[in-house]
């Protein structure tokens, strides 16, 4: 082997953390800027995913690399489509296997902390890793590669290495078909924090990114393939420059930076958002309402703002110092609708989504019944919310929830309670909720197919907490398709158009009003010259308008 150039690999073991997402087909920014930073340093990079790697009968194949590092970890777990997120005990397993000589190194979550899941505490373990680095990657790995002593927050030395870094998508498994996360800001623009929250501890400093910066790595990626962004990496993406103005919003900076990206990128599939504040939409009403027009202006439908609702028990939210109120909550949600229901083949180009926790300091049986009757509001006064999510604090090191626990005995959610009370939520709220966000009729462009189940197709499109869909039949591309039927975190959708003289006898019957027996009428009459045709072959003219309601051809 040539000694002149060292190899590094980076294995992506995806991460989830409360403002970064790194799970298929999300790219996340630390393993770009580790491969810029590598590349500074003269490495030849290599790149391998967790479930590239899980499939491997042999880890021999590591032994010629110089450096390895696993970037991974979850610090908000959820239930993943399109891969794994790393296990602790497969990054020991993985360093274990590489020579002495080999220098392992571990980023993301893990490298602070691991948990199995949430409602659990954390625990802190090396896991095997010659050195962990910390939340700022670029840095904290080009200090240690090259003994320098340079600040956090460099806001220069992430501008090389996320342009030199971003050709790594290439090596990704499923690139070109990757939505790439991209950093905005750091830290909580709040001056005191949730109890929970990691992202002080990350970022102790709201800090944002320079606009040439972003924009000049979005154009890199995009010139090496990609044609899917999120601007997620981000506490409040509206606080974007806000340290800039005494914490106000900044609205020039966003038309700046959106027509900036698109002057670069010019077929930009999607560009798509993740977390806001709600109760920093109602403060700054003003402002924040011309932000939501611009990202309205600029953004790629069905993009979502992620609202770190927490809790609606007013009791929680104070011994928790989350600064939300329900009232102003539904107001940010009203303020949303109004700028971003707004549609697009039939989905809305801008919808709030909520977060709700359990497990916080203060919670009793009324915390669930608080909840459910203010999302009774929500679904009560017609507002439309993308989804809901629900899930179970982690305590993670450094944060005032850990610090409270250690003194104080802290339950848990009650476990009967919480699956009771989430399985009414689904019922309840998400179905019909779901019918209204994303009508029968509705078209979602380029579905990119994830896996099978019997004659069904599972599959999503790229962008913020996408639509799972199943498609009666193999797909193996990706494909438009219409919606025909609503699950409580599904839609049943057919390839669009649905062509009655060409549709599968399993297509056919899952088109609204037809089933079996009609699906085999339409069949036997084929071809079906018109709708007056097809009138007299069903004997019911509402099906027949349902159907072209919908987009049927004939």
């Amino acid at each position: 082997m040539n000694r002149s150039k060292m190899r590094a690999l980076i294995i992506d073991g995806y991460v989830d953390e409360p403002a970064a997402l790194g799970v298929p087909p999300y790219v996340s920014h630390y393993v770009r800027y580790a491969a810029g930073i590598l590349m500074m340093k003269d490495f030849s990079v290599d790149y391998l995913t967790i479930d590239q790697l899980r499939g491997f009968t042999d880890l021999g194949r590591l032994r010629d690399y110089e450096l390895v590092l696993i970037v991974g970890g979850v610090a908000v777990p959820g239930k993943y489509v399109g891969g794994e997120p790393i296990k602790p005990f497969e990054v020991e397993k993985i360093f274990k296997s590489l020579p002495p000589s080999c220098l392992r190194l571990l980023a993301g979550p893990y490298a602070r902390f691991q948990a199995a899941r949430g409602g659990t505490f954390a625990t802190t373990k090396l896991l095997g890793a010659d050195a962990c680095l910390g939340p700022d990657l670029a840095v904290e790995l080009y200090n240690f590669l090259f003994k320098t002593e340079r600040q956090s927050n460099d806001w220069s030395l992430v501008r090389q290495a996320s342009a030199l870094g971003a050709s790594v998508i290439k090596q990704h498994p499923r690139y070109p078909n990757i939505i790439c996360e991209i950093e905005l800001s750091r830290g909580c623009e709040r001056r005191t924090h949730c109890s929970f929250c990691i992202e002080p501890v990350f970022y102790p400093k709201f800090t944002s990114r320079p606009v040439e910066d972003v924009v000049e790595e979005v154009a890199e990626l995009y010139r090496q393939g990609c044609r899917a962004f999120r601007f997620g990496r981000s506490a409040n993406v509206l606080a974007y420059f806000s340290e800039r103005n005494a914490g106000r919003p900044v609205p020039e900076v966003f038309e700046e930076l959106y027509r900036s990206v698109w002057s670069s990128c010019p077929e930009l599939e999607v560009l798509h958002h993740d977390n806001a504040n709600p109760m920093y939409i109602v403060q700054y009403e003003k402002e924040c309402r011309r932000i939501l027009e611009t990202m309205v202006k600029y953004n790629t439908p069905a993009d979502v703002l992620s609202f770190g609702v927490e809790s609606f028990d007013v009791n929680v939210l104070r011994k928790n110092n989350i600064a939300n109120e329900p009232e102003k909550i539904l107001r940010a949600i009203e303020i949303v609708n109004e700028i971003g229901a707004t549609r697009v083949d039939g989905i809305p180009k801008l919808l709030p989504g909520l977060n709700l926790l359990y497990g916080l300091i203060g919670e009793t049986k009324q915390t669930y019944e608080e909840n459910l009757k203010w999302l009774r509001k929500i679904l009560e006064r017609g507002l439309l919310v993308r989804r809901i999510n629900i899930r179970q604090v982690i305590v993670e090191p450094g944060t005032p929830l850990w610090r409270y626990a250690q003194i104080k005995k802290l339950k848990g959610p009650d476990p009967r309670l919480y699956k009771v009370y989430r399985e009414i939520v689904r019922r309840e709220i998400d179905v019909p909720m779901f019918k209204r966000v994303v009508p029968e009729g509705s078209v979602l462009r380029k579905v990119y197919p994830e896996y099978r189940e019997g004659k069904i197709t599972f599959a999503r499109q790229l962008g913020t907490y996408p639509f799972l869909v199943g498609i009666v039949g193999k797909i193996e591309n990706p494909v438009d398709v219409v919606v025909v039927d609503h699950g409580p975190r599904s839609l049943t959708v057919l390839k669009y158009p649905v062509n009655l003289n060409t549709a599968s006898h399993d297509e056919l019957k899952y088109l609204p009003g037809i089933g079996e027996k009609r699906a085999s009428r339409i069949i036997l009459s084929r071809p079906i010259k018109s709708y007056e045709h097809l009138k007299e072959i069903l004997e019911d003219e509402a099906i027949v308008e349902r159907l072209q309601r919908i987009g049927v051809v004939l």
